[in-house]
């Protein structure tokens, strides 16, 4: 059974990031400002602080992929739009659980209440009407804990492949 899915979530903009890129840009127009009435050396910090405001736009806004390709799954972060990395590269056959995040297959995982702790890394779109799942699994043989926006059709198939270790439910919690 050869097939590719691939879908692309977008991290919704926190409030707090918001309101910093308007104070940078606030404070590059006043020192732009600040130089053209005052002295023109207050014109290089206007064009440094837009410089950051470029840097911290281009790490500020991510998207992720998630591609599943067989027993191959991928999470792909996309920096500004423009810069692709892949984050990881997971084998399906080193999968230990795939459930939503309320679930008790991954009860044992949470930060509160849970007994085991694991690298967490957070791909989800921060939208509250998004149902996320958690995963965990082997990577470079250690374990770690993915939350993730998956689609229907991705659980299933993923289903299909360990029925036993993926729990697919209607978002109750």
């Amino acid at each position: 059974m050869d097939y590719k899915m691939v879908k692309e979530v977008h991290r919704r903009v926190k409030t707090s990031t918001k309101l910093l890129k308007r104070a940078m840009a606030v404070l590059c127009v006043l020192f732009l400002l600040a130089g053209v009435a005052l002295d023109r050396g207050m014109m290089l910090l206007s064009f440094l602080m837009a410089g950051m405001y470029f840097l911290f736009e281009f790490y500020a806004v991510k998207d992720y992929e998630y591609c599943l390709e067989g027993d191959r799954f991928t999470v792909t972060v996309i920096h500004g739009k423009r810069r692709r990395k892949e984050a990881h590269g997971l084998d399906l056959k080193n999968l230990e659980a795939v459930a939503p995040h309320w679930h008790d297959a991954v009860a044992k995982y949470r930060i509160q209440g849970g007994t085991e702790r694991l690298p967490k890394y957070d791909y989800t779109s921060y939208e509250p009407d998004v149902p996320y799942y958690t995963m965990v699994v082997f990577e470079n043989q250690k374990k770690i804990k993915l939350l993730l926006d998956l689609p229907e059709e991705m659980l299933h198939a993923m289903k299909q492949r360990s029925p036993q270790k993926v729990f697919v439910q209607d978002y109750e919690k």
